[in-house]
């Protein structure tokens, strides 16, 4: 297993002429940190006009100056916004290998479409979208590997041109797919490309039949790129304290209220013209004018509970209890029992309404958390039972070409 971090850059109110600039600039320290803990990736979102949610309209930048203050750390877009529209594929592909040979070849290319409000901001015809990132991402790999480069395509035509510069790793970095339905694990595994899923609301038997499904997907697969890239990363929400009554004190609950509220009003296509942004007296109403108001309520009555305001930590740990990851961890009630079918998981950081020295103190607490990783393969396939592995050393586990979990030897173990 390999644990990441991803980042929003959320802003919560009120806000004042330096609020982006502390925001940028705290979450560049935490990534700091996080790469001398040994956290494998940092991926950073693409994301536009949701205020509060996400600042993080330009990653290419960001995760250049990330690229600057890290040594080992990889950097992950996660992810590029690749209907023409939002971002050229030539800019793309030239931007993507700048980064790359600015961080010594560290880069892991995630690509996605967005939701529909900010689609709509560009222009972008929603129905058109996902046949707009599949001719994007087929021809960005071709932009680093063949010189000239030269397509005709339904929505972008380029002339015999060379695309500069290259990629510095060979014959480029690794492609993800961000996946919020189950038909998108499917997409990915026929394209030949890493999945980046949730846990939010996703029980671990659900989860399972995805990565099944992508696996399966996998082996007819007609790479985009030059290689296959077969890892799956799923997303969760974690905040660690001491004690419980700990983490309810430093806003954990308010927090993970806040985000999933506000990722459920985004993925349901709510429009925000006023740009109130996160504020939960209006998620009542804009829940209701999506068209998934119905399958939220019977699918998750926890969100009802949210909206009215109703919603306690017993609610949210108990709502979590059978998922991949659960929005708390109380340090005397490690480890966690349950398997994990992803090798790669990735962190919410800095959720908005969590003050940022309680969101600072995370990477340390997790990364003197014993870790268990449990083996769910056939015994055939089998490298061995559960692997603990205890702090106070934050340790990475990989897997293996068979599978096997491991500790690389090239992370050297931070002392908290």
């Amino acid at each position: 297993m390999k644990f990441d971090l991803l980042y929003e850059l959320q802003m919560p109110k009120p806000h004042d002429e330096r609020s982006e600039y502390r925001c940028y600039h705290e979450a560049l320290e935490q990534i700091v940190l996080a790469d001398q803990l040994g956290f494998d990736t940092v991926w950073e979102v693409e994301h536009h006009f949701l205020t509060e949610f996400a600042h993080s309209s330009a990653p290419e930048i960001f995760l250049t100056a990330v690229s600057q203050h890290t040594k080992r750390i990889r950097i992950g877009h996660g992810v590029v916004l690749l209907p023409h529209q939002f971002n050229h594929p030539i800019r793309v592909a030239e931007r993507v290998a700048a980064l790359d040979i600015m961080s010594d070849g560290r880069v892991e290319f995630g690509t996605g479409r967005s939701s529909q409000y900010e689609q709509g901001g560009f222009q972008i015809n929603t129905d058109l979208s996902r046949d707009m990132w599949q001719e994007s991402l087929e021809i960005i790999p071709r932009m680093w590997t063949e010189d000239p480069f030269e397509h005709q395509g339904r929505f972008v035509s380029v002339p015999s041109r060379s695309i500069h510069p290259k990629p510095l790793q060979k014959p480029h970095p690794p492609i993800w797919m961000a996946a919020t339905s189950p038909q998108s694990w499917e997409i990915a595994g026929r394209n030949g490309i890493g999945i980046l899923g949730l846990t939010i609301f996703v029980s671990i038997p659900q989860l399972e039949d995805r990565v099944r499904a992508y696996r399966t997907a996998l082996k007819s697969a007609k790479p985009v790129g030059k290689f296959v890239n077969d890892k799956v990363g799923a997303f969760t929400v974690v905040h660690i304290a001491e004690t419980t009554e700990q983490a309810i004190a430093n806003g954990g609950t308010e927090a993970a209220i806040n985000y999933l509220l506000y990722a459920f009003r985004v993925l349901g296509g709510f429009a925000d013209p006023s740009g109130r942004g996160m504020q939960r007296e209006y998620a009542d109403l804009e829940i209701k004018s999506t068209p998934y108001r119905d399958l939220i309520s019977k699918e998750y009555p926890i969100i009802v509970k949210m909206q009215r305001n109703e919603c306690t930590f017993e609610d949210l740990d108990a709502g979590f209890r059978d998922a991949p990851g659960r929005p708390f961890a109380d340090e005397r009630d490690r480890p966690g029992r349950r398997q994990r079918p992803y090798p790669h998981p990735a962190i919410h950081r800095s959720p908005a309404g969590l003050p940022a020295v309680h969101a600072h103190e995370q990477a340390g607490r997790l990364g003197r958390a014993a870790v268990v990783v449990r083996d769910d393969r056939p015994d055939g396939e089998r490298a061995g039972g559960p692997v603990r592995v205890r702090g106070p050393a934050f340790v990475v586990l990989r897997r293996t070409r068979v599978r096997a979990a491991v500790a690389p030897r090239d992370v050297a173990p931070v002392r908290i």
